[in-house]
């Protein structure tokens, strides 16, 4: 199965990182890739089994479900349920470390997914550079703009 990771130096402590990345209905706030976020009405941001539906700037729906979300770890894992790319699963990872040197956070991006091996190349290359290092590099504007 494919994957892919991107990963960046944030300007801000891990412990306020992890605040924003944690709101699985946050992204709209410094993912430029996303316009809207809304969570089913019985959901909430920090719950396992939430679902939320993206409306991504391009237009197109994104339906992903929150599967973990480690505190002590500052890990949230999603799944996309329903997507406009041709997915038969996919599953991405964040995870905010501290960087000691700097007191700034690091925060690494991944993706496993399974698609048509002749769609595997192009989508790789779109989600780590279109979908996470650009949100990466928004995070840090974000924090820098803070």
């Amino acid at each position: 199965m494919p994957e892919t990771f991107a990963s960046a130096d944030i300007p801000a402590d891990a412990a306020t990182v992890w605040r924003t990345l944690r709101d699985f209905n946050g992204l709209p706030a410094w993912q430029p890739a996303v316009a809207h976020s809304a969570l089913r009405e019985q959901d909430a941001p920090d719950r396992v089994g939430s679902v939320r539906s993206l409306l991504m700037a391009n237009g197109a729906t994104v339906v992903e479900t929150l599967v973990a979300l480690d505190d002590h770890s500052r890990v949230p894992t999603y799944d996309s349920v329903r997507s406009p790319y041709a997915l038969r699963s996919y599953r991405a990872t964040m995870q905010v470390l501290p960087l000691t040197a700097t007191g700034e956070a690091f925060v690494g991006w991944s993706v496993v997914f399974d698609c048509e091996l002749s769609d595997a190349d192009e989508l790789t290359a779109s989600f780590r550079d279109d979908i996470f290092t650009a949100g990466l590099r928004a995070l840090a504007e974000h924090f820098t703009a803070s």
